[in-house]
């Protein structure tokens, strides 16, 4: 099975080297950098000054310490996301000046007790800060540090006056990363922000495709009808890969091992797309059965096995929350 790319499989650090350093924070970046991924990904949401700020999601709670500063208590609110009740604090009711006053602290801590030792520690970066951060990093080290952003909730955000076309583009086109060969990607789980980007930039863009459901945007579509051969020609029509959950490329079988492997990726480069699944992820909790190393859900499996076998699909990338395992096993 041919690639869409040449070369080695790329390495996307999700939310940097997110399993061993609080999400979404410089310092996951960094270490994502310094233990060699392709690409760094920040989740981008907006602040109430139209900030872009990285953030697993809006609302803050599991991520910041925002809950114990009383001089918020009162941005405590209730709001729907996408469809969804969420009750908590929202980047978009805060300025970046507040937002800097919080710090980051470990989303997963029952799974990574270790990273809770740098609750605290670190700010919510803006993304001008990780473009600079890839830039500066790129340069002292000789090597291309890519940046691999996602708009979440896009439409939500439309909605409410904050959308993220203008300021991304605008700081895409003042780091110059302007051109399909620039070292960017832009991922989206919605459709019509993708679109529109589309008509907008050159750079590559990536539709997100989970195992059920539909894009919030469109719910007259369902993931698993965009995966079809069908659908997957349309996604081509406007952009230039997928990012499916792996489990769209090798389902489990009941007893939670690896099962076969779809036509997804086949499909996907048969229509032009790359195709970059997510995402692996070192503990048990989140491994096959046969990669278990053993019952305690917080202990290292044999992540290796996992990123061998979809790789053997001819996938062209992979997000991993654990960039060193999956340099590694990319052999590279």
């Amino acid at each position: 099975m041919q690639k869409t790319t040449d070369g080695p499989v790329i390495i996307i650090a999700h939310r940097g080297a997110s399993g061993e350093r609080p999400e979404h924070s410089i310092a996951s970046y960094t270490l994502a950098i310094e233990q060699g991924a392709d690409f760094i990904e920040p989740d981008l949401v907006l602040t109430k000054d139209a900030v872009l700020v990285a953030r697993h999601e809006n609302e803050i709670s599991e991520t910041t310490d925002v809950a114990t500063k009383a001089e918020f208590a009162n941005r405590k609110t209730s709001k729907i996301i996408d469809g969804q009740k969420m009750t908590g604090w929202f980047t978009e009711d805060f300025t970046l000046a507040e937002l800097k006053t919080l710090r980051v602290k470990e989303r997963l801590p029952q799974l990574r007790g270790a990273n809770t030792a740098y609750d605290g520690q670190f700010e919510i970066p803006t993304f001008e800060e990780i473009l600079d951060l890839a830039k500066t990093y790129g340069a002292k080290s000789g090597r291309i540090i890519g940046v691999y952003p996602e708009t979440k909730h896009p439409s939500y955000f439309a909605s409410i006056g904050l959308p993220h076309e203008a300021p991304l583009l605008a700081l895409l086109q003042r780091y110059g990363l302007v051109e399909k060969t620039s070292p960017i990607f832009i991922q989206s789980f919605e459709v019509e922000n993708l679109k529109a980007l589309r008509a907008k930039t050159k750079v590559r863009l990536i539709q997100l495709l989970d195992e059920k459901g539909s894009p919030a945007d469109r719910p007259d579509l369902t993931y698993p009808e965009m995966a079809t051969a069908e659908g997957l020609q349309a996604i081509a029509t406007y952009a230039d890969g997928i990012g499916p959950n792996k489990a769209l490329v090798i389902p489990r079988n009941l007893l939670g091992n690896l099962g076969t492997p779809t036509n997804l990726v086949r499909d996907a480069h048969k229509a032009g797309l790359a195709v970059h699944p997510w995402t692996f992820r070192r503990e048990n909790y989140f491994l096959p059965l046969s990669a278990k190393s053993g019952v305690d859900p917080r202990a290292a499996g044999d992540l290796a096995a996992e990123i061998r076998a979809f790789i053997a699909t001819g996938i062209d990338g992979l997000f991993s929350d654990n960039p060193a395992e999956a340099v590694a096993a990319a052999k590279r």
